[in-house]
């Protein structure tokens, strides 16, 4: 017996997307993998080379809250991020007081073979998403 005021074929969509979602995570987990990258790192590379104001620029508290983690948690990460390589820090150009973090070559290149790889998954996840309507 459905529940009152909850609509079948919204829990349906809603059921979909949740799934689709879950096989994107997934996959982007694998993905990275594959390609010398955490998850985590896949995810903090994402995050600076996707800034809003497309600098392929962040700080580590822009990150920290992207990321949705403690502002050490995002301190750590980007440590250990650019000890393999990956990223770099900058000054600001706004404000020398503050360290921006970019991608370096070879975090570029690790980046763009696991979002390249996520192609198909994107548009599933796209597909998902336009169902919720």
């Amino acid at each position: 017996m459905p529940a009152t005021g909850v609509q079948l074929d919204e829990v349906v969509a809603v059921a979909g997307f949740r799934a689709a979602l879950r096989g994107f995570l997934r996959t982007s987990e694998t993905k990275a993998r594959r390609n010398g990258l955490t998850p985590q790192r896949y995810h903090l590379l994402l995050m600076i080379k996707g800034a809003s104001d497309r600098s392929e620029t962040l700080s580590v508290t822009d990150l920290a809250d992207k990321l949705q983690i403690a502002q050490s948690t995002a301190t750590e990460l980007v440590t250990r991020a650019e000890e393999a390589g990956l990223v770099r820090r900058i000054a600001s150009p706004r404000d020398g007081r503050v360290a921006l973090v970019q991608l370096t070559g070879e975090g570029e290149q690790r980046f763009a073979r696991v979002f390249e790889e996520l192609s198909t998954e994107r548009d599933q996840l796209r597909s998902a998403i336009e169902a919720l309507g």
